[in-house]
C-alpha cells in the first residue's frame, strides 16, 4: 500500500483567485440563486421583476 507523498488538500475548501474550485463554488450559488428565485415567483404567484416592482 502506498502513502501519499504530501499534505491531503480539501477538494471543497473556498480558494480565493482563479482556480477550478472557484468555478465550483460560483455554480453552487448560482443553483441556490436561481432556485430562490423559483420560490419566490411559485409563492408571490408573479415573476421576480413584478415582485421587486421593477415593471
Amino acid at each position: 500500500m502506498t502513502q501519499p507523498t504530501g499534505p491531503i488538500k480539501n477538494r471543497n475548501a473556498i480558494i480565493f483567485g482563479f482556480s477550478p474550485q472557484a468555478e465550483i463554488w460560483n455554480g453552487r450559488f448560482a443553483m441556490i440563486g436561481f432556485i430562490g428565485i423559483l420560490l419566490v415567483e411559485f409563492f408571490a404567484h408573479q415573476g421576480i421583476l413584478h415582485f421587486w416592482g421593477i415593471l
